[in-house]
């Protein structure tokens, strides 16, 4: 018990349960720039930039242009920001569909709408990848779960 009630009082620890999630956002976390999660994101990567997922030969960076960091131009020419930050805005709420999306849920809805093709399952390494991928692009960027983008 002495031992807790002393980390309890070390400065670090009370600034961060203080400041909760958004100081733990806030400290920077390089990855292992050769493990399992450099892994990951590098197949993410690929997946985002050559795989059409069966589709007629669309891939996600026809639309998210420079692999999701340059802006998005629609197929109707639409442009929209990047995606850069687009793992820092989910989960939200779409009134449309009138529940929670998930980022998961939102590579699901690109990869049937935009690419005619099939999604990765849910639980899929593809889908871990591509999440991997996705959210390596926001590292460094604020939280705002529920926002829009560009909002």
């Amino acid at each position: 018990m002495k031992t807790q009630s002393n980390r309890m009082h070390h400065p670090g620890v009370c600034a961060l349960l203080l400041l909760g999630a958004s100081a733990m956002a806030a400290i920077p976390v390089q990855a292992d720039e050769t493990g399992p999660l450099a892994q990951a994101v590098s197949e993410g990567k690929s997946l985002f930039t050559h795989h059409t997922f069966g589709g007629p030969g669309r891939t996600c960076e026809s639309c998210h242009h420079a692999g999701g960091t340059g802006p998005t131009v629609l197929p109707n020419g639409l442009r929209k920001l990047s995606i850069a930050s687009a793992a820092t805005h989910f989960p939200r709420f779409n009134p449309k569909a009138g529940h929670i999306l998930t980022l998961e849920d939102q590579v699901r809805r690109c990869v049937a709408g935009g690419l005619q093709g099939t999604p990765p399952a849910y639980d899929s390494t593809e889908m871990r990848s591509m999440i991997a991928y996705l959210t390596s692009l926001s590292q460094g960027k604020p939280i705002n779960m529920g926002a829009t983008p560009g909002k």
